[in-house]
């Protein structure tokens, strides 16, 4: 029986991808509101988003300073920058818990 004050692996990454959400709302200049009602498949280059490889650096810098996971280093081929999803799953994976 697991501990409820203990948040499960679901609700880490859960919060791990609202607080994304908030950065790439940032990082892309669009409203938090509009970003958080995406579906977690929606592509971070795609049309939607429309994420700049300026604004894709921003936030790879942003996760690496809160996460301390080094996007950029671990994902050479930058495949989890695919979408929101992509990306919480690579965060979720490999940041540094306290």
């Amino acid at each position: 029986m697991t501990d409820p004050r203990t948040p499960s692996c679901d609700d880490d990454r859960a919060a791990v991808e609202r607080e994304l959400r908030s950065m790439i709302a940032e990082a892309a200049r669009l409203d938090a509101a509009v970003i958080a009602e995406l579906p977690a498949g929606t592509e971070l280059f795609g049309p939607r988003i429309g994420l700049t490889s300026l604004a894709g650096v921003t936030l790879l810098g942003t996760i690496d300073e809160r996460y301390g996971v080094d996007v950029a280093a671990l994902d050479l081929s930058l495949d989890s920058l695919e979408s929101i999803a992509t990306l919480t799953d690579f965060v979720s994976a490999h940041r540094q818990r306290p």
